[in-house]
């Protein structure tokens, strides 16, 4: 007997979690200006992100235009 299809799923490459993760993102750049990813990461608490949650919310905050990296190597919140 073949196996049943997986179940159809609402959740597409952009969970929830991410908008949040955005948000956490732009608000500590807005709040503490340009930063470095290290330090970026240390601000929002990404330590105890699940793994690959904090460059993946970045890379989506800079293909939104959210945040943009400066001629330093630095994110920075437009």
């Amino acid at each position: 007997m073949p196996m049943p299809p997986p179940k159809a799923t609402t959740e597409s490459p952009r969970d929830r979690q991410v908008f949040h993760e955005l948000g956490q993102i732009v608000r500590a750049l807005e709040a503490q200006g340009p930063q470095r990813l290290e330090e970026l990461a240390r601000l929002v608490g990404a330590t105890y992100w699940e793994e690959g949650r904090f460059d993946r919310a970045v890379a989506f905050a800079v293909a939104d235009g959210l945040v943009v990296l400066d001629a330093d190597d630095r994110l920075q919140a437009v």
